[in-house]
């Protein structure tokens, strides 16, 4: 998910479970699964779910029919319907997958193709999704009024019913049950999930792959009865409540007797009330009446009880996550508690479930539900997105199957559905454009939320896009999925997104969506304060794809666990003195070898051809198709009376260029990290990852500017920072260093596509002229 060339030790226990592929020196420089082709960029940091390592393939196109229009008369309903039939018809006969395990950085593998009855326009044939109707409508719906069945949480019995019909029909549905089941095989061949506490991170980990296995074993017991799957999860909470387990004392035991959940760091007690309250729901029926006491109290005791007093109590520290924080932890630590109570709302006899039901509803809708800007952007960083949305997502979700409403959760926020487009366009061409921190290993926190918000949103492309990617089989899936969806996601989708809300600033451009060669820019701006401490000083930073590789990328984390790394996001701030955090970490303008200012307010303009690749997977843009970004970031300067920065696509997308304009009193460094093998010569630079190339070039080498090169270390006159930095092995700096003075620098980057194209030298236009056509060829 991230690109980070060594994880931080927070992350040395490995992503799922032993991986040969893994070690604690050098972190994940290559996965064992899948192999991957030669010349491999060693961005690559993946710890693979392991639900994508047993994935053999994922269907793309068109499924089922169109979704019906109320304005459409009968007859153009029965042709879309005839027409969205022959789609499915053509697409299961030609037998067409993509396939998500066997590509460099597990994106889906989409086949070329022109025949257009493959992929349609995205759309719901029916909003049912193939599911009955729920007889569960309350007419005013309480939270604390809950429907008389169980399983109450995310997928109630008439659903659980429907599914094993649904998953002999359905192609996706089929995979990821398959999926499951042998994760679960697989978890279950390992011992129950031991303690451990990681610092300052707690036990968030450890609690995740214990709501990860509760999950599986849940899913795997409801479609077939066997019990060993009960006794199996009964194992695990055992375990976790420190009670001891089948194979002896549990390591649980050695925790804090009063706070085994670690109520100090509360996404830690969130977690695995969540993963109780569904142990608790989805076994209901089935656990003894002294199993389901002890999993209550075990609940109560850890989890609800920590929860009550972190809203009640401001004398705690535990609750700061329920003032005014738009973010992940508002989101899965309200979650957790509204899951773990609803669970046991009825049974309850401590009034914690009911007492919590009034407050985090409210709260996560004042808090949680805003982390998105109104441009889409989740506020904190791309990776903190998985964590915020599968927490919104649960959270509604579970809202919704045990009460019959989300009480606005889902709408609060009117600009909320924005966030799957979001994400869409985070994705490159390789992996997301992941700026500022990575997160810690995601383990249930999956894109997942993409399904649930397909259809909350009536957004189909989210569910379209989300279905083909490596990490969609998970139990959610198996219930937000709404398998009456067809088409493709790339159809009429705009190659280019800008995000232009002052906090956010970024833009993404591509040439295609199905290419995995395609070329792929995006580039930032936006503030440097007001994402919960996990962004980069990094205005102005942007990575570039190609030719299936990222030849311009992030570092990604630092070392959690390093002493101030989230002190504060002020000027003096320890944070800035790790180098992955630091100006010189990022791919963008080093002036006078100094951080950039914390308080800048940066503007943006942009333009965009607004080319779409229509049906077809086989796309070539016209000659004239391009998208431009351009800063101004002087204030984000100390020693610069002028700084911008312009990117834009040259020569029919297959080109960038990066333009300069600086009016600097102090020298300064252009920066570009890199994976490839360098070489320069002069103003000249090839860069060599495998068998691909890129071609580096400055057009105007005022002032003696020439490319040089140095390791991803600290400059010697840097402050040391409170720990070592990590080592970033296998990274280039590609440099160009001037002293003060004007300079419209540019750089001209060439992937050697071996297609026949021939690249171009575009014209010298200073960046505020910069539009559509300003460098099209004469």
């Amino acid at each position: 998910m991230s690109y980070d060339p060594l994880q931080s030790q927070h992350q040395h226990q490995v992503y799922q479970n032993e991986d040969p592929a893994y070690t604690q020196s050098t972190g994940y420089i290559t996965p064992a699964r899948p192999v991957k082709p030669k010349g491999t960029s060693k961005w690559i940091k993946i710890g693979i779910p392991l639900a994508v390592l047993v994935i053999a393939a994922a269907v793309v196109g068109g499924i089922l029919g169109t979704r019906k229009n109320s304005s459409s008369s009968s007859s153009s309903t029965a042709a879309a319907s005839s027409a969205a039939a022959s789609s499915a018809s053509a697409k299961l006969a030609a037998g067409v997958f993509a396939t998500a395990t066997n590509s460099e950085y597990m994106i889906p593998v989409y086949p070329s193709t022109t025949n257009t009855a493959l992929y349609t326009t995205p759309t719901f044939n029916s909003a049912a999704a193939g599911w009955p109707s729920d007889t569960f409508a309350p007419a005013t719906p309480s939270v604390l009024s809950v429907r008389p069945d169980r399983p109450r949480l995310i997928a109630p019995a008439y659903k659980w019913a429907a599914l094993p019909a649904l998953v002999a029909s359905d192609p996706y549905l089929s995979s990821w049950n398959a999926s499951i089941f042998n994760n679960a095989s697989q978890y279950d061949a390992l011992p129950a999930v031991v303690y451990f506490m990681d610092g300052d991170s707690g036990i968030l980990d450890v609690a995740r792959q214990v709501k990860q296995r509760v999950k599986a074993f849940g899913y795997v017991y409801r479609m077939t009865n066997n019990t060993h799957w009960v006794d199996r999860t009964w194992e695990e909470l055992q375990n976790a409540a420190g009670n001891g387990t089948s194979s002896g004392s549990s390591t649980w035991s050695a925790a804090p007797a009063d706070d085994r959940w670690n109520s100090a760091h509360f996404l830690d007690t969130a977690e695995l009330s969540a993963a109780y309250g569904i142990a608790y729901d989805w076994f209901y029926d089935i656990w003894t009446d002294d199993q389901r006491e002890s999993i209550r109290w075990t609940l109560i005791q850890y989890g609800l009880g920590p929860g009550v007093q972190a809203y009640t109590n401001s004398s705690v520290f535990t609750g700061w996550w329920a003032n005014n924080i738009e973010g992940n932890w508002n989101c899965v630590c309200n979650n957790g508690l509204t899951m773990g109570s609803l669970a046991i709302l009825g049974d309850d006899t401590t009034g914690y479930a009911s007492q919590l039901l009034g407050l985090t509803v409210d709260n996560a809708k004042a808090n949680c539900a805003l982390a998105v800007s109104n441009d889409g952007t989740w506020q904190e960083t791309n990776d903190y997105w998985y964590f915020g949305s599968t927490g919104h997502a649960e959270m509604a979700a579970s809202l919704i199957s045990a009460t019959g409403s989300d009480y606005g959760l889902l709408t609060v926020n009117p600009n909320f559905y924005k966030t799957g487009l979001f994400h869409m366009y985070a994705s490159g061409a390789t992996t997301l454009f992941q700026w500022g921190d990575n997160g810690p290993n995601k383990y249930t926190a999956t894109a997942n939320s993409l399904l649930l918000y397909a259809s909350a949103y009536n957004q189909p492309q989210f569910a379209l896009f989300q279905r083909d990617q490596y990490d969609a089989a998970d139990p959610w899936s198996m219930f937000w999925y709404n398998p009456q969806v067809s088409g493709a996601f790339w159809d009429g989708l705009p190659l280019d997104q800008a995000f232009d809300n002052s906090t956010d600033q970024w833009m993404s451009m591509r040439s295609s969506w199905t290419d995995q060669n395609a070329l792929f820019v995006a580039i930032k701006a936006g503030t440097l304060q007001g994402h919960q401490t996990h962004n980069d000083l990094d205005v102005g930073d942007f990575v570039l794809d190609a030719l299936g590789t990222r030849w311009a990328g992030e570092l990604g984390d630092g070392d959690y666990l390093s002493p101030y790394y989230f002190s504060n996001d002020t000027q003096g701030s320890a944070r800035w003195m790790y180098y992955r955090k630091m100006t010189e970490g990022q791919n963008t303008l080093l002036v006078n070898s100094a951080n950039q200012d914390v308080t800048a307010k940066p503007t943006m303009k942009y333009g965009t051809s607004n080319t779409t690749q229509g049906s077809s997977t086989v796309f070539t843009p016209d000659s004239d198709s391009t998208a431009y970004f351009v800063t101004d970031m002087t204030s984000a300067y100390f020693d610069a009376t002028s700084v911008k920065r312009g990117i834009r696509l040259l020569n029919g997308r297959k080109q960038v260029l990066l333009q300069d304009e600086i009016t600097a009193s102090a020298s300064f460094m252009w920066r570009m990290h890199t994976n490839a093998t360098v070489k320069t010569s002069g103003t000249s630079a090839t860069l060599t990852i495998g068998d691909k190339t890129m071609d580096v070039s400055i057009l105007n080498a005022s002032g003696g500017a020439t490319f040089t090169t140095s390791a991803a270390t600290r400059l010697n006159t840097d402050v040391t920072p409170p720990a070592p930095d990590q080592e970033n092995p296998g990274v280039t700096v590609l440099i160009i260093s001037l002293p003060a003075g004007t300079y419209n620098l540019q750089v001209l980057f060439s992937p050697q596509w071996n297609d026949g194209t021939s690249a171009v030298t575009p014209p010298s236009i200073a960046l505020d002229d910069w539009n559509l056509t300003s460098h099209n060829s004469s």
